[in-house]
C-alpha cells in the first residue's frame, strides 16, 4: 500500500535527477488547473506564493483573520542550512547526517538528503525578499549553533526569525493575490475533503464568520496545517492550532504516520497553574550562551545567585560533554526531567531548573572591553558590557520572560522545564509529498516525512519553506501534467452535496448534545491523560491505561458536551467542538502508535527499553520503519510499515556524549 516514490541512483543525485526527468505543465495549461492550499503559515503561504507565481489559480484557506496569525510566527530561535559560511566544517552531507542522526534513524534518507541540499537556496531566497537576517560587523550573515550540531549552520533574526520569514512568504502571496493568480479565504476552516472516483477533488469549508458552509473544488489539495501538539492542551502551540484538516484526511483514507513523536522542548517557562491555557517558549538559541543546572543538594531552598559555583550541577555538561548544553531537544528534556524526578528541582513547583547567563556576561563583556582596549574594568563594568550584547542577541525573549514571570533574567538565571512543542508525526506522504489519497499533499509540520523521532532545532522553519517554495512546484507538476485534461468540476457534484451533508449533520449532532460540560473542560482531561501516560515517558501499563480513559472521555463528549450559540453565526465554541473532537480521536491513536513501538526512539521514550545510563535504546531489527496507520470504524485501525532503508548512514546507538 505504501509506495514512497524514491528515485534511483545514488542519494547524492536522486533530487537532481528528479527534477530533470519530472513532467512539467506548460504556462497555458497552469492557468486551467485549480488548487486549493488549506493553512497559510511558512509551508502554505510559500507554497500559495510560489504556486501563484508558476500561473496555478490558487484558493488558500486560512482559519486565521490574515496568513500573518499563523504559528509559523512563533518560531522564534533560526532556520538551519548547509551554507558553511563559518568555515567550520559544515556541509549538506553533515547537515543531512545529523538530521538523520538527531531523529534517532527514523527518517527517510532521501527526504532529509533532499531538505539538506535546497536548504541553501531558501537563504538566498529569503535575502532577496529583505528578510533582516542579523548580520556581523562587515555585513555577512551571522549564524548561531542548535542543539544536536557542532557547526553553527542557524541563521536567524534577533529572536524573531519564524515572523520575520513568514512576512516574506506574506509578502510574496500577497503579490500574487494582488496579480489575481491566488483568492485569499481568511477565516476559512477546513472541515472535509472531497473524493471523486478516488482522487482529492475539492474541500468544504466553514466560514467563521457566519458560520456557512462551502464547497471548494480544486485539481489537487495541499494540507499545510502545522502540527497537533493542542492535543495535550498545554503546549507552546497557538491556541487555534489544531488536527482537524489532517484528520479529516485521515478518516478520509490518508495513513497518519508515527503519531506518537511528540517533541518536548527542553526550555519553556514551567506551569504556573491549572488557571493556564499555553505555555511559553524561551528560543533554545539561549542555550547557545546560557548553562544549564541544578543545586547539588537536593530540595535546595536558596536563591539560585546565592548557590556557589561549587555547589552548583550543570548536568548537560557533566553527562554530554561532547555537546554540553547543545544536546538534542529530547535527550535535555528527559535530563531536566531526572534531574526534577529526583529533587533536585527549583523554584515553588521544584519542576524547574535553572538557564544561567552569568557567565556569558563575562565573555562579552571581557570581548567588549578588549575591543576598546580596556584592561582596567572592574567585574561590574565588564558585566554590564556582557549584558548590552546580549540584550542586542537576545532582548526581546528576556523582555518576555520577565512581563510572564516578573522576574529580571539579566539578574536572575530563568527557570524553565520541558513542554510539548513540535509534533513528528503527521500524514503519510511520499518523495512527492501526497499522501495516500491521490491528489491530496502534506507540506511542512502536517507530514511525518523529515525528522524521524526528534526534529533538531531551526529545521522547522527549513521543512516549511522548502517544501513551500522547492520542492512541491515541482512534484505536484509532476501530477497535474496528468490532469490537464480533467474539466474543473462543479460544486453540485453529488460527491461534494454528500460530504457538505456529512459535515452539516455532525455540526447539528454536536449542537443538539446540549449537556452541562465545557468543551474546554473536556479539552482539559484530555490533555492530562495524554501528557501524564503518553508525554515524555511512556509504559505498557500507563498507555493501556490512556486507551481507556479516552475511550470513556469520547462517549461522555459526544453525551454531555455543552456549546452555546447557534450554528449560522460566529461561533468560536462551536468551532473549538469540532477541534476538541477530532484532538480526542486522535489521543487514542496516539496512545495505540506508542503502545504498538515497544523501543525507545528520540521523542517516544518507552519506560521498559533504556540503556543502563537511561538512555534511549532503540530496536532497530523490529522496529526500523515509519507505522502508518490506516483509520477502518471507531477504535479500530490497520497498521502499515513502511520499512526504513540506511543505504548512506550506518544506524548506531546515539550519543552525544
Amino acid at each position: 500500500m505504501l509506495d514512497s516514490k524514491i528515485p534511483a541512483g545514488p542519494l547524492d543525485d536522486k533530487w537532481t535527477d528528479y527534477k530533470g526527468h519530472c513532467k512539467l505543465v506548460n504556462p497555458a495549461n497552469k492557468r486551467k488547473l485549480e488548487v486549493i492550499i488549506v493553512g497559510t503559515g511558512l509551508a502554505g503561504a510559500s507554497a500559495a506564493a510560489s504556486l501563484g507565481e508558476l500561473g496555478y489559480k490558487v484558493k488558500a484557506f486560512c482559519f486565521q483573520d490574515t496568513p500573518r496569525r499563523a504559528h509559523s510566527i512563533a518560531a522564534q530561535g533560526g532556520i538551519n542550512a548547509a551554507k558553511n559560511y563559518q568555515n567550520d566544517g559544515d556541509s549538506v552531507f553533515r547537515l543531512f547526517y545529523d538530521t538523520i542522526k538527531g531523529g534517532d534513524y527514523r527518517a527517510r534518507e532521501a527526504n532529509v538528503h533532499r531538505l539538506a541540499e535546497v536548504s541553501v537556496n531558501i537563504i538566498d531566497q529569503c535575502v532577496a525578499q529583505g528578510v533582516p537576517f542579523a548580520r556581523e560587523y562587515g555585513g555577512l550573515l551571522s549564524n548561531r549553533s542548535f542543539g544536536g550540531t557542532q557547526v553553527q549552520r542557524t541563521f536567524y533574526a534577533a529572536g524573531q526569525t519564524g515572523q520575520q520569514l513568514l512576512i516574506g512568504a506574506y509578502q510574496a502571496l500577497e503579490r500574487q493575490v494582488a496579480l489575481g493568480n491566488v483568492t485569499m479565504y481568511a477565516r476559512h476552516e477546513m472541515l472535509e475533503i472531497v473524493k471523486i472516483d478516488g482522487k482529492a477533488r475539492g474541500i468544504i469549508a466553514r466560514n467563521l464568520i457566519n458560520g456557512e458552509l462551502e464547497k471548494h473544488f480544486g485539481h489537487a489539495v495541499l494540507l499545510c496545517t502545522g502540527g497537533y501538539g493542542n492535543v495535550f492542551y498545554l503546549s507552546t502551540n497557538a491556541m487555534g492550532s489544531n488536527v482537524t484538516a489532517a484528520w479529516k484526511a485521515h478518516k478520509k483514507s490518508a495513513t497518519f504516520a508515527n503519531p506518537c513523536f511528540t517533541q518536548i522542548h527542553p526550555t519553556c517557562i514551567p506551569v504556573s497553574g491549572d488557571h493556564q491555557s499555553k505555555l511559553t517558549l524561551m528560543s533554545e538559541s539561549l542555550r547557545n550562551d546560557g548553562r544549564i543546572w541544578v543545586p547539588n543538594q537536593k530540595n535546595d531552598t536558596r536563591k539560585a545567585v546565592d548557590i556557589p559555583e561549587q555547589e552548583r550541577d550543570y548536568y548537560l555538561e557533566r553527562r554530554y560533554p561532547a555537546f554540553g548544553n547543545l544536546v538534542p531537544r529530547d535527550v535535555a528534556s528527559r535530563a531536566s526531567k531526572e534531574r526534577c524526578d529526583e529533587g533536585y528541582g527549583v523554584g515553588t513547583s521544584k519542576q524547574a531548573v535553572y538557564l544561567d547567563f552569568a557567565d556569558a556576561f563575562v565573555r562579552y563583556g571581557k570581548i567588549e572591553a578588549g575591543k576598546e582596549g580596556n584592561n582596567n574594568l572592574s567585574i561590574e563594568e565588564i558585566i554590564a558590557l556582557g549584558k548590552e550584547v546580549v540584550k542586542e542577541k537576545y532582548g526581546n525573549l528576556f523582555n518576555m520572560y520577565e512581563k510572564i514571570t516578573g522576574e529580571n533574567p539579566y539578574e536572575f538565571p530563568m527557570r524553565i522545564y520541558p513542554a510539548v512543542h513540535y509534533t513528528m508525526g503527521g500524514l503519510w506522504v511520499d518523495y512527492e509529498l501526497q499522501t495516500t489519497v491521490p491528489g491530496l499533499y502534506a507540506l511542512g509540520e502536517a507530514n511525518f516525512s523529515e525528522h524521524g523521532a526528534n526534529r533538531l532545532g531551526a529545521s522547522a522553519l527549513m521543512q516549511g519553506l522548502a517544501d513551500g517554495y522547492f520542492v512541491v512546484p515541482y512534484t505536484l507538476g509532476n501530477n497535474l501534467a496528468d490532469d490537464i485534461y480533467s474539466k474543473a468540476i462543479e460544486t453540485t457534484h453529488p460527491a461534494f452535496e454528500a460530504a457538505e451533508k456529512e459535515v452539516a449533520d455532525r455540526i447539528n449532532q454536536l449542537m443538539n448534545i446540549k449537556g452541562t460540560q465545557t468543551v474546554e473542560s473536556f479539552h482539559k482531561r484530555l490533555g492530562k491523560i495524554i501528557w501524564n501516560k503518553c508525554g515524555m515517558a511512556r509504559n505498557k501499563e500507563g498507555l493501556e491505561e490512556a486507551i481507556r480513559d479516552v475511550q470513556a472521555l469520547k462517549r461522555e463528549f459526544w453525551s454531555d458536551v455543552r456549546i452555546p450559540g447557534s450554528i449560522n453565526e460566529m461561533n468560536p465554541e462551536l468551532d473549538k467542538a469540532n477541534r476538541v473532537a477530532d484532538f480526542i480521536e486522535l489521543g487514542e491513536l496516539m496512545c495505540i502508535d506508542a503502545l504498538a513501538r515497544e523501543e525507545s526512539c528520540g521523542g517516544h521514550f518507552r519506560e521498559e527499553f533504556q540503556t543502563p545510563e537511561g538512555e534511549a535504546l532503540r530496536d532497530d531489527v523490529n522496529y526500523m520503519h515509519v507505522a502508518a496507520w490506516e483509520y477502518k470504524a471507531e477504535h479500530e485501525w490497520t497498521l502499515h510499515k513502511e520499512p526504513l532503508v540506511y543505504d548512506v548512514v550506518k544506524p548506531s546507538q546515539r550519543s552525544y556524549k
